[in-house]
């Protein structure tokens, strides 16, 4: 649930973020801190759902993304936002394993060097959402840097890609409350069936819905592995 009182989220299922093998523990009360207040993305969120067709359509229009939540509001309080940046030129970059691997690596060590908090996320050939909380002392504009510089540096570094990667800028949605959360988690997860990908969320190899289902299956299998060498 989300408490009005101190802006906390604490249900454990919806504050989960993803690690090295899935999904980690609920970090708890977290994030989530800063009074309510109405933000205008840089794409409307509603309006996407209920319009857009193909995965093309999919990724927001940001030849000059908005960035409506200010950097310097709630200095001090972890903020979540859901954020979407695009490849240069819309092209699909990510298509392939390398690339779309890469990347999903780079927001694990940004997760472990700068406090960031990925909850959820979905790598798509042209664009990438996440919901992420950043610490109180960095801006959402300091993450995606960190997140796109970080990319584009092992790119070229570890796969010799040379040419431009990203669009300019990216758009975000402040995310205030419980209820946005899990809408914003339903938007990433459904993205790639939406987009006629995959056959459902877990099927898609590049988001966060897919690492989910890969350490609850490897908790199964070695509680299964437990539970036999017990019994011999």
């Amino acid at each position: 649930m989300y408490d009005s009182s101190n802006g906390s989220t604490l249900a454990k299922d919806s504050k989960s973020s993803f690690s090295d093998q899935g999904y980690d523990e609920p970090y708890g009360a977290q994030a989530l801190s800063a009074p309510p207040r109405v933000v205008v993305s840089g794409h409307d969120f509603s309006r996407a759902e209920g319009e857009r067709k193909g995965w093309r359509a999919l990724a927001p229009a940001m030849s000059k993304p908005s960035r409506p939540s200010d950097p310097n509001s709630a200095a001090g309080c972890p903020q979540t936002f859901f954020a979407t940046t695009r490849t240069a030129g819309g092209k699909s970059l990510f298509q392939t394993e390398r690339m779309a691997n890469l990347f999903i690596d780079v927001l694990r060590s940004t997760m472990r060097t700068k406090r960031i908090v990925v909850h959820d996320f979905v790598v798509m050939p042209n664009h990438v959402h996440i919901l992420m909380t950043v610490p109180g002392e960095m801006s959402l504009e300091k993450a995606m840097q960190l997140i796109k510089g970080g990319f584009s540096f092992r790119a070229n570094k570890e796969l010799d890609f040379r040419g431009e990667i990203w669009q300019r800028g990216f758009s975000d949605v402040r995310v205030n409350d419980e209820q946005s959360f899990l809408q914003h988690r339903e938007y990433i997860e459904n993205n790639p069936v939406k987009a006629g990908l995959a056959n459902s969320a877990d099927e898609y190899p590049y988001g966060s819905a897919h690492l989910k289902k890969r350490k609850k299956h490897a908790g199964a299998e070695a509680r299964e592995l437990i539970a036999a060498v017990r019994h011999d």
